[in-house]
Formats: structure tokens, sequence, C-alpha cells
């Protein structure tokens, strides 16, 4: 017997989307112009031939990326070739099928649908409808939480610099985790709501400060921007959970004569812990970006400082005169070493 339908396939704007990298954006934008949908066919009972039948496109072209369009069609692509595989037919009443999967794969089930009998030549009316139920397709189905976290870091990834990205990422494999031990991570991104959010937030208050909740929030935050902008959720509601009211603690001022024994105590038996000091207070920085230079970021000859900061990528410092005399001589030794290491100046 002849095979009832034909393979489904994703229409991709003309070009083979495995070469999307070695395309131009000029032909990666042309692409992206044109609609992409999932086509098939289906033996008509009368003629006894394939058919093509409606493009489903499922709202996927409101997205304006490879990526995000792939992600809705692919979705619509196996959901149709399981269906079919399970007797789908477009010409028939699926409510049997519809019924079968309901119990087992609602998300499945959904498919049939959005999948109509109606030619890609149809009447605006029957295309509107299409259209209508298309949309409801992309919301029942949607991504994965798992799915959304990965795309979200995917696009994270290169707009922080590798610092920024440890320490955010970190905060969402955490929240993940924690939704994993809810068996949740398999349900959809829509599946997230503001009190799952706030109870997650409250139950790191439980172990840790106020401060560090209110970071988790905005990398939380962050993220749901990330997916509202590719329009994987409505609305980000993470962005109205207030923050809570941190009281900071002053630190204690050193007195001059405990300062005094300090720095003879340092000088006597850590130099190098002494001179790590000095560049903090000398030159106004961070510990962490003193931990970051390396020996290329220190001019001796123009006394100047290069130094990778938190809020731009760059920033020059002018090396004071009494903290150059304490730096060693640095001319031997490789170039991308780090200044500051346990042991010694110059290591791994």
């Amino acid at each position: 017997m002849n095979q009832p339908y034909s393979e489904p396939k994703i229409f991709t704007g003309g070009v083979d989307i495995s070469q999307w990298k070695n395309l131009t954006t000029k032909e990666q934008k042309l692409a992206l112009s044109k609609e992409w949908f999932v086509y098939y066919s289906y033996r008509d009972p009368e003629s006894k031939k394939l058919k093509r039948q409606s493009h489903i496109k499922a709202g996927a072209n409101r997205f304006k990326s490879r990526r995000g369009r792939l992600t809705v069609l692919k979705t619509l692509q196996r959901n149709l070739g399981l269906l079919l595989e399970n007797g789908f037919n477009p010409y028939e009443d699926n409510t049997t099928n519809k019924e079968r999967f309901l119990g087992k794969k609602p998300e499945v089930a959904a498919s049939i649908d959005s999948i109509t009998a109606q030619p890609t030549t149809g009447n605006n009316m029957q295309q509107h409808a299409t259209t209508n139920n298309n949309i409801q397709q992309v919301e029942t189905i949607g991504m994965s939480i798992t799915e959304a976290f990965k795309f979200g870091l995917g696009i994270k990834k290169r707009e922080l610099n590798s610092n920024s990205y440890h320490g955010y990422s970190s905060h969402i494999n955490r929240f993940e985790k924690w939704l994993t031990e809810k068996e949740l991570h398999n349900k959809g991104i829509s599946t997230i709501t503001k009190t799952l959010v706030i109870e997650y937030l409250n139950s790191l208050l439980q172990v840790s400060s106020t401060r560090n909740r209110n970071n988790y929030r905005s990398s939380i935050s962050s993220l749901f921007t990330t997916l509202e902008d590719n329009e994987l959720i409505k609305d980000n509601f993470v962005k109205k959970i207030k923050n809570l009211k941190t009281t900071p603690e002053r630190n204690k001022t050193y007195t001059p004569a405990m300062q005094k024994d300090i720095y003879d105590y340092m000088q006597e038996k850590d130099p190098l812990l002494l001179l790590f000091v000095q560049f903090v207070s000398y030159n106004l920085l961070r510990p962490i970006e003193v931990c970051r230079l390396r020996i290329e970021d220190i001019d001796i000859k123009d006394k100047k400082l290069y130094v990778k900061a938190k809020n731009k990528a760059v920033k020059i410092k002018i090396i004071p005169d009494h903290l150059l005399k304490e730096i060693p001589d640095l001319s031997e030794l490789d170039k991308k070493l780090y200044l500051f290491t346990p042991e010694k100046i110059g290591g791994q």
C-alpha cells in the first residue's frame, strides 16, 4: 500500500538551514522576511493522490530570529509526525484520536485542533480561523522550562562578560534545580507563576540575606525579560516583585595605631598580602579587580594601570609613586601571567 502521507517538513524561507552560519547577513534577513511553516501532503480519498495540506505556522513568524521560529516549528513537526503515525487523517473526524492522546500527551492532542484540511489557497475567513488556532497552539505547547532557560542563558552569554555571566548563570541554574526538585522542569514555561517565584525567593531568605535574595530576584527578572522580548512568555511578572529593604552594616574603621600594627605585621610576615592591600587602597580598586590583573595590565613606564572594571570595559588608573616603588621588576615575566597569586608575583 502507498503511504497515506508525506513526512512533515519545515520551509525556512528557501535556504538550507544547516548552512545558516555561512549565509551573509543580507541572505539571512531575506530568509526571515518570508513566512516559515510546516508543510505535508495527505492522500486525497477521491483522487488517491498526495495533496498538499494547509501550511501550519502557529504564530512562528512573530519571532524575528531563526532560533525562535525553529523552536515552534520543530515542536509542531514532531507532534504532527506523531499524530500521522497514529492515524490522524485531515479528511476525517479525529475525535477518537484526540481523546486517545488527551490522557497521555495533552500537548500533542492540542496539535489536532490546529491542523485543518483547508487548502493553502482557501478564503480569508478560513485562513484567519487557521491563524487563530495556530496561535492558540503555540501558547498550548510552548517551551519547556528547561528549554526556555537554556535559550535565555544562550542569549545572555552573548550580552554579558564572562565574569558577570558566571554569577548570573549560577542564580538561574540554582532556580532550575529547585524547580526540578518540584518536578516542574519538564512543564511549559508558562507554568511558572508569580506565586511560585515568590515561594522560591522566600526559601532563599530562610538561609541567606535579603541582599542575596534581591540579587536572585534581579537575575530571574532579567531572564524573564529576555523570554518576554522573544515572545516565549506574555509578561515578565517577576519585575513586579518588590526588592526587600536591606540594612547594610558599616565596617568598623581601624584606628591609626591598629592600622600601623597591621601594616607592620604584613610587612614582616606576608609582604605579598601587603602589596595586594596597597593595590586596593592606593588605586581604589575592588579586591576582585586586583585578582584579575595580569602583568600586561601594568605599564611601569607611563605609570598606568589597566583594569577590567565591572561597569565598563577597561578603566585606566594612574599608579601613585608610593605604590610604584613597591612593585617588583616585572620585565622578565610572561605578560599573560596573573600579577597576584597566593604564592608569588606573576603566576597561574
